[in-house]
């Protein structure tokens, strides 16, 4: 067995009680704490910016393509969804799936009140079991191939505004020349807790939006794009941009909704801070009780030394010690983080509230990569910091050392 790392056990834990036992015990504590925070601190954002990013597009997709138009109205210009761009986008394999829709501005009149509202018209390509995860109440709305259901889905926000309910019947007037009106059900109820969609949002028919407008059958107001991988978003913008006709355009979502995607990028900066500040703290601690437990040790520096013992011997041996501490630090964080990680995702022990969080429970994102660099990153920094205070032994001179109490 090498001698170094010999000595080095017999001294960590073995005098239950002691000060050196005491010693360890808070640095394995102090170097656990730090990394199960900082653990729980990236799953707790990922989670957090996955939920807020997937919410938003699920509503939008992660790309829309429409025509280009001069104005900024919210009622987007028709164009032709050809059979030629479909089947373009379909053969390739990183877009998921695509989905045909259009905005029309119209008041909501419910038994008492009237709300403006944004109708959004989906097309049979719909996909509602993506869409399922947010509803309240009621269905998904029923799109026939042909003709049209009549039926609606109110944000939860909108049905309470309006005191409506599922089955309840209402009026939509829409605004134009001349004005026309729909009599509809309310099928379904849905929440995302973002307030630009449920604020002004209510899901219908598109055939609706193009009998009132006078489109054709195959014309829309725009077609939302989903990635296979939503990461791949910069990579496949100018990809997917040089497929289109001329007189359309891309729409990356992200510069739609910038506030929102600005916001989630700055929690990134806070909690990078925040972990530097940990790991630093951690790390110093580290340091901090090496050069104390070498302190505590003067006396059994000097007689290895007078007994012939090298300083490179004597410093592997504080070496090694620093290096059990770290392991069972990590350990210990480990199971910790990960531990009350897995309990909140599976439990949803720590609730939030909706109105200012966006979700009902703090969310959890399991980003293996993230874990595995936060370990190597305190392992390595560690490392490096322990031979900081081993480097005070070349300074120990045996005879005072010996005679030191």
């Amino acid at each position: 067995m090498n001698l170094s790392y010999f000595i080095a056990k017999r001294i960590s834990f073995k005098q239950s009680g002691g000060f050196s036992s005491t010693i360890h015990k808070i640095a394995v504590g102090s170097l656990a704490i730090g990394l199960a925070v900082a653990i729980l601190s990236f799953m707790v954002l990922g989670g957090f910016q996955k939920s807020v990013s997937d919410r938003v597009y699920g509503f939008t997709g992660h790309f829309q393509v429409q025509k280009f138009q001069m104005s900024n109205a919210y009622e987007e210009a028709p164009f032709t969804l050809s059979e030629e761009l479909k089947e373009r986008l379909a053969s390739q394999n990183y877009i998921g799936k695509t989905q045909s829709f259009a905005h029309k501005t119209a008041l909501l009149k419910g038994d008492e009140e009237v709300e403006g509202i944004l109708m959004k018209g989906l097309g049979a390509d719909f996909d509602s079991l993506s869409f399922k995860k947010y509803l309240v109440s009621g269905r998904l709305l029923h799109i026939p191939d042909s003709g049209v259901s009549n039926e609606i889905m109110l944000s939860k926000l909108v049905a309470d505004k309006l005191l409506l309910e599922v089955g309840d019947r209402v009026t939509l007037y829409f605004v134009q020349d001349p004005p026309r009106f729909r009599r509809v059900e309310v099928v379904g109820i849905f929440e995302t807790y973002l307030e630009n969609f449920d604020e002004q949002i209510v899901l219908g028919e598109l055939q609706t939006i193009r009998n009132l407008n006078g489109w054709k059958k195959d014309q829309v107001g725009g077609l939302e794009v989903y990635l296979s991988d939503p990461s791949e978003a910069d990579l496949r913008f100018e990809e997917l941009d040089q497929m289109l006709d001329f007189d359309l355009k891309l729409i990356d979502i992200r510069d739609r909704y910038l506030e929102i995607f600005d916001w989630l990028s700055l929690l990134d900066t806070n909690v990078v801070v925040f972990i530097s500040l940990i790991g630093f703290v951690a790390i110093f601690n580290m340091g901090a009780i090496l050069f104390i437990l070498i302190m505590e040790r003067t006396q059994m520096i000097g007689l290895f030394k007078a007994l012939g013992a090298k300083n490179a011997l004597i410093r592997r041996i504080f070496f090694w010690n620093g290096i059990q501490i770290l392991g069972k630090g990590l350990l210990i964080g480990n199971l910790l983080g990960l531990g009350i990680g897995f309990l909140q995702d599976r439990f949803k022990l720590v609730p939030l509230d909706p109105a200012n969080y966006y979700m009902e429970f703090v969310p959890i994102d399991w980003n293996w990569p993230v874990f595995i660099f936060l370990n190597l990153g305190i392992s390595g920094l560690t490392a490096l910091v322990l031979w900081i205070p081993v480097l005070v032994i070349s300074k120990v001179d045996p005879i005072k050392s010996i005679r030191f109490d």
